[in-house]
């Protein structure tokens, strides 16, 4: 909560002498000194980008794409231009710094929340409302900053009070709590993307899902911690929320059931590492690749482009078959029908030929082509083959075997029956 005494940079009371100020020759020193802050701000980021290697680091949330993109460079400038003001301040009347000071801090405090929420929920649709929110707010005390008017403001909100209870609550009183929970929130988000960012790199397979594991295990300590400090900070008494835990257990014993199933199954399924991220599973008649799991779902994509969301007590409870648990490869078939004077042995050559023209399939275990019908029609074969990356498609690479099939049965004359039927007509008498 943020004190009433607290020492702020001294907002502009007499406007008339701050515009006349600009009229002053001392002006070009301060754009001059400001515009060599900048560049020294913009030198140090490029600098640090390199010693670094942050170059091509598109998710950071202190680089950025670019330069001027995260949060460092807005943080460098300040800095230098609060020594850089401490300094004039000695020499010349300020006119542009004090300006500058307040754009600067709504820059930093803007640029800070928004990357940050983009880190951790980069595909939420409430993302976009809290950005602006968070601009809105810092741009508006940015205003109450310079124009002087946010004492007076402070002020009339800690007039209006209300009684919860056997104590007194100030609107101000509020209005601080909600701000530094929701900044405690932010800092806590901030590290937990970093230890997740520093987790995730670089690993795949079963290691993959269990640094998920811990990754989103952290991310819920470092909120419910930040979450506590957000509310002594206001000065909650905590042991009042020991009534409120209780009602929040009977909550989730009764109406909660299924979402802490779900999220306690999540944990199993990413500690056990049962089911990981990459493999491909059939559930409940869907086949995909798992792309995500999460504390309450997993993602699977279908060779279709499908996404299923799959609750995570479905996993635990109900027959899941992993097909990449025990072997990765795939086992497929596709059915050839040939007229029955056709030579055996030549079709099935001709079907595991047309298998190994494609890469995708391994020659080891090598395709084979059976016997596996005698059709109405023809006989029918059977031509298997086995695949170690599903998830690049099967149908696509089914269908470039039977074209194959098909070019070659045609080249060497082998017919592919139609289907015939006999239609007896009784006479009549």
């Amino acid at each position: 909560m943020v004190s009433n005494n607290s020492a702020a940079p001294p907002p502009i009371q007499d406007f008339d002498a701050w515009l006349s100020g600009f009229q002053q020759t001392t002006v070009w020193i301060e754009l001059g000194v400001l515009a060599l802050c900048v560049g020294m701000a913009w030198g140090l980021g490029a600098l640090l980008r390199r010693a670094l290697n942050m170059q091509q680091e598109g998710s950071s949330i202190l680089f950025g794409r670019q330069v001027i993109d995260g949060v460092l460079f807005p943080v460098l400038l300040l800095t230098l231009a609060y020594v850089a003001r401490s300094a004039l301040a000695q020499q010349v009347p300020l006119a542009v710094f004090k300006v500058a000071i307040p754009v600067l801090v709504s820059l930093v405090v803007i640029r800070f929340g928004v990357k940050v929420l983009q880190a951790a929920f980069s595909s939420a649709p409430w993302v976009r409302v809290m950005e602006r929110t968070i601009s809105w707010l810092a741009w508006g005390f940015m205003v109450l900053w310079v124009s002087g008017l946010l004492p007076i403001v402070l002020e009339e909100m800690e007039q209006i009070t209300w009684k919860m209870g056997a104590s007194t609550v100030s609107l101000r009183t509020l209005i601080e709590g909600a701000l530094t929970a929701g900044a405690m929130l932010i800092v806590t988000l901030w590290i937990s993307a970093a230890l997740e960012a520093r987790l995730l790199k670089s690993a795949i397979g079963g290691d993959l899902s269990l640094r998920k594991a811990l990754s989103n295990a952290t991310r819920a300590i470092l909120m419910f911690l930040g979450l506590i400090v957000a509310l002594s900070a206001v000065g909650i008494d905590l042991t009042a929320l020991s009534v409120l835990g209780g009602a929040v257990g009977v909550g989730i014993g009764f109406g909660l059931q299924k979402l802490a199933a779900n999220y306690v199954s999540g944990f199993v399924i990413l500690a056990e590492r049962s089911m990981r991220i990459g493999d491909n599973v059939r559930v409940d008649n869907f086949e995909g690749r798992i792309t995500d799991i999460t504390t309450r779902y997993t993602l699977i994509r279908s060779a279709a482009g499908r996404e299923s969301i799959v609750p995570n007590e479905m996993l635990i409870t109900n027959r899941v078959e992993n097909l990449s648990l025990a072997d990765p490869k795939v086992w497929q078939s596709t059915v050839v029908s040939v007229g029955y004077d056709s030579d055996v042995d030549a079709v099935r050559r001709l079907l595991v030929e047309a298998a190994l023209a494609q890469p995708r399939v391994l020659r080891e275990p090598a395709p084979s082509a059976a016997l596996s019908a005698f059709g109405a029609d023809g006989l029918e074969f059977t031509l298997g083959y086995w695949i170690a990356d599903p998830e690049n498609g099967q149908l696509n690479l089914r269908s470039d075997i039977n074209l194959a099939v098909l070019a070659a049965l045609r080249m060497h004359g082998i017919e592919i029956p139609y289907p015939q039927r006999v239609v007896h007509m009784r006479p009549t008498s």
